[in-house]
């Protein structure tokens, strides 16, 4: 199948340069092994009209940047979808900053700029969509007549009906989703919410987790993303031999017993601001019993709710290895804001006893995936993981210790306890982990998605769509009513009948 792929930013495809988020990483072996085109933001804004430069050729497959209309794209980004839809969709509405319709408007120009310019590669035979940036887009590229499947993944969650509703078009945007054949999700707890979202503000019911609109049927899925754990295994062997005086520096600076290891975006929703009180809690009780390495590069430092909260991460790793530091100058935390390469870090995952993946909520959370592939299956380390992270759904219950992210209490004593568990618990525990991480990597994922979009795409008259469903599963198999009595008697027909959706 000749796919496109489409998100807000593409990736280098270089494993030797840094990976901001999980999306890039994600997608970069789906192109390169599948022979799809990406096509995503270029970082260069235009002056007037969307502009697509010339495909760039990476492994299989090609790369398609886009130039944005700069009139549009800081209310589209920076407003709209990561101060309105970002943190409400990670439930986090204290933080939403006031959206007004110029910035809903951005949102939908750009939107549909990106149907123009993708329309250019109308002859391919299907579409993927990624991410909250583009909830919209199905609808643009279907009023372009693009009749092709189109599929659509959220990598973020999916709040609940009281949490939506306090986004602006909350109710015009989920309707556009429905533009979509097939829609996404990380967890079945996000696809739960997205249908009850339908239902309370729409009115619309699903069965068997399809849902029929006007537009026709669109099929919702859970589809968990996941890693390459055999090529980050390899990455982490790499990284020792070529980073050795580099892990063994830092080993010497902390200079502790133990050392836990936290890698994030500098998010508010990534919860390390009560990761580094927990540490305070922690050495509290126990001193010098262990060190964190905290990885946090720098993201949309320029809303000022994310540069606040850089400042005030910042403030609290001062204050406390100014409160547990040593009179040899040893600080607890040592807080690097670089940006690394996967191989790069795979080494350090390595040699940390403890990864601390605590969000306040997330999709699914790569790293706590890569910090268990890259283990040594021999003296595994302890992954300690939030609850309200995707990936504590999708991993085995019995292998990380699961935290509530807003208390530091429970996150000190969950990592108390990692640094005291036995290695044949911690063997065990991992052993749970990275055999669900091999049984569904992301290559599956990626197959699993585009294996279901394929057969998806159902179009019939806007006069017989609410009969759609019944047990048909594609366009060859819906009926054509000539009069209005055939229709009446199929209608008879599904009201007598019991039937089960696809």
């Amino acid at each position: 199948m000749q796919l496109i792929l489409v998100s807000n930013r593409v990736s280098s495809f270089d494993p030797g340069e840094p990976k901001t988020g999980g999306l890039a990483a994600a997608l970069e072996p789906a192109v390169e092994r599948s022979g799809a085109v990406w096509m995503g933001a270029s970082g260069t804004l235009s002056d007037g009209s969307e502009q697509l430069t010339p495909l760039e050729p990476h492994g299989k497959g090609q790369v398609a940047k886009v130039d944005l209309p700069a009139a549009h794209y800081a209310g589209f980004y920076h407003e709209f979808s990561n101060s309105t839809l970002w943190p409400a969709l990670h439930s986090l509405t204290e933080r939403m900053s006031p959206a007004s319709e110029e910035h809903y408007n951005s949102y939908c120009q750009i939107n549909r700029a990106m149907a123009r310019a993708l329309s250019c590669l109308r002859k391919r035979d299907a579409i993927w969509v990624h991410d909250y940036h583009f909830l919209s887009l199905g609808k643009e590229l279907r009023e372009l007549a693009i009749e092709q499947p189109i599929g659509f993944f959220l990598h973020t969650p999916w709040p609940n009906p009281d949490v939506i509703e306090k986004v602006p078009h909350h109710r015009d945007l989920m309707e556009t989703m429905l533009a979509y054949d097939l829609v996404g999700f990380q967890t079945r707890w996000d696809l739960d919410n997205f249908l009850s979202c339908l239902q309370v503000h729409l009115g619309m019911e699903s069965r068997s987790d399809v849902v029929i609109s006007e537009r026709g049927l669109t099929r919702c899925q859970v589809f968990p993303i996941g890693i390459d754990p055999k090529q980050f295994a390899k990455y982490a062997v790499e990284s020792l031999v070529e980073y050795r005086q580099e892990i063994s520096s830092i080993q010497d600076k902390l200079d502790r017993t133990k050392l836990a290891i936290g890698v994030d975006r500098l998010d508010y929703t990534k919860g390390i601001d009560n990761r580094i009180k927990a540490f305070d809690l922690l050495l509290t009780n126990k001193p010098q019993s262990i060190s964190l390495l905290q990885i946090g590069t720098s993201s949309r430092a320029d809303i000022p709710a994310y540069s606040e909260y850089q400042r005030d991460i910042a403030c609290l790793v001062e204050d406390v290895n100014r409160k547990h530091g040593t009179d040899d100058g040893c600080e607890p935390i040592l807080y690097k804001k670089d940006h690394f390469s996967q191989v790069r870090l795979a080494g350090y995952y390595r040699t940390a006893d403890v990864g601390v993946v605590t969000p306040l909520r997330d999709g699914m959370n790569l790293v706590a995936k890569e910090y268990i592939a890259a283990q040594d299956s021999n003296d595994p380390g302890v992954l300690v993981l939030s609850k309200f992270a995707g990936a504590a759904e999708d991993l085995n219950e019995n292998g990380p210790l699961h935290v509530d992210p807003t208390s530091p209490d429970d996150i000190a004593a969950a990592i108390s306890t990692a640094i005291e568990m036995p290695r044949e618990e911690r063997i065990e525990r991992w052993r749970a982990m990275i055999n669900t991480l091999e049984a569904y990597t992301i290559h599956d994922w990626s197959k699993d998605f585009v294996r279901e979009l394929g057969p998806s795409r159902v179009a019939v008259p806007a006069d017989q769509f609410r009969y759609l469903g019944f047990g048909w599963l594609n366009e060859a198999q819906v009926p054509m009513y000539a009069t209005a009595e055939e229709l009446n008697v199929a209608v008879k027909h599904v009201q007598d009948t019991r039937w089960i959706l696809p």
